[in-house]
């Protein structure tokens, strides 16, 4: 898992993240990673609007989110 948050933070990705807190509870999230350290890591979290800190150990699954530009004719 430390592998994909590596590349998810060095292409600038904003992914969705599902997640178990330490009550159990699991969440669905869409964030930015800042930094990575050996157990956790730093994002935004659009959900809270907030940094974060999140164990990479609790990370269930990780989706890119693709954005398409719309135009107007």
């Amino acid at each position: 898992m430390k592998g994909h948050l590596l590349k998810v933070m060095q292409r600038n990705q904003v992914v969705e993240m599902m997640y178990i807190a330490k009550s159990g509870k699991v969440s669905k999230r869409r964030v930015k990673i800042l930094k990575i350290t050996e157990d956790s890591f730093s994002a935004y979290c659009f959900l809270k609007h907030a940094k974060r800190t999140f164990k990479i150990d609790n990370v269930l699954a990780l989706a890119p989110v693709i954005s398409k530009v719309r135009e107007v004719i």
